[in-house]
């Protein structure tokens, strides 16, 4: 069954400063901040959110499709997408615009800073939920704010069942807008930062919110696993241990990806995140956001 992913194509630049950030960045200091981060090694990866959830979909064995926008720089990633069999007949081409970039600094103790150029992706709402009949599951991940606010919309009305994600992008939405989003999804998947940010905003705790319509309230606390939220009652499902730490980019999505993967088959929410956690302890093993392999008895699928 094709999934609809609504969200961000881009170009991410990583860089590892061989440091903590905390050791850098003084609290009492920070209304006049200029600091420089060493950083010896560079990658340019494909990346977005949108571009993660696909490849990992597409990795599990689901179905893709993309819905986003992408500059005159992005021919390479669109030919990519193709040659795994990501459907990109809903990826829009502006070439008035580069592609969305981000610029990533990890210190050793897994934190980042990004800096994010969105380029093309605020062209991105000028592309509609299709009517199709075979989508039947969406996620509406962080993209341009018109985006999200369109897209959010359109499958409500469409009465296509979705995950709100709203990542990054969370800040850029009030109170009001935020209880649309949660009125019109099926789902709500957020990190722990993401989770109380949501909270304030809304006025109502993941317990509150649970108690509703949403079929669920997914947290992820990385290497510890996730809340489960439904009907009030919490969860915790507990993370799994990676082989190795190599790179946190893009787990959220992998996980992301997995949550898909399993509602897509009518999967219990708790199977989903528990294959949600399987998948981002390998994906922390990898480099970049897209780089990472899922061979078949790898999981339990």
């Amino acid at each position: 069954m094709p999934a609809l992913i609504c969200g961000s194509l881009a170009f991410d630049t990583i860089t590892t400063f061989h440091g903590r950030f905390a050791q850098q960045i003084l609290p009492d200091q920070v209304h006049i901040l200029n600091v420089s981060f060493l950083v010896p090694t560079l990658r340019r990866e494909f990346g977005g959110c949108a571009g993660n959830i696909a490849y990992t979909l597409a990795q599990l064995g689901g179905e893709p499709v993309v819905m986003a926008a992408l500059g005159n720089d992005g021919a390479e990633y669109l030919e990519r997408m193709r040659a795994l069999g990501i459907d990109t007949s809903c990826v829009r081409v502006e070439p008035g615009h580069y592609t969305a970039q981000a610029i990533i600094i990890t210190d050793t103790d897994n934190n980042q800073i990004t800096a994010f150029h969105p380029g093309a992706m605020m062209q991105a709402h000028l592309t509609p939920v299709p009517a199709r009949a075979d989508l039947r599951i969406g996620i509406v991940a962080p993209d341009g704010r018109d985006a999200m606010l369109q897209h959010a919309e359109q499958l409500h009305a469409a009465g296509i069942p979705f995950v709100f994600d709203p990542g990054q992008g969370l800040p850029m939405f009030d109170g009001a807008e935020l209880r649309r989003f949660v009125a019109q999804a099926s789902w709500v998947a957020v990190n722990d930062y993401e989770a109380r940010l949501l909270a304030e905003r809304t006025g109502q705790s993941m317990a509150e919110m649970s108690r509703s319509h949403l079929r669920g309230v997914v947290v992820t606390l990385g290497a510890d696993g996730c809340e489960l939220w439904q009907q009030g009652e919490r969860l915790h499902v507990p993370g799994v241990p990676a082989a190795e730490v190599v790179d946190p980019t893009g787990c959220g999505d992998a996980f992301r990806a997995a949550l898909l993967y399993g509602l897509e088959r009518g999967w219990p929410l708790q199977r989903c995140v528990e294959l949600g956690n399987r998948v981002g302890a390998l994906k922390i093993a990898c480099r970049g956001g897209q780089n990472h392999r899922i061979e078949r008895g790898m999981l339990p699928l």
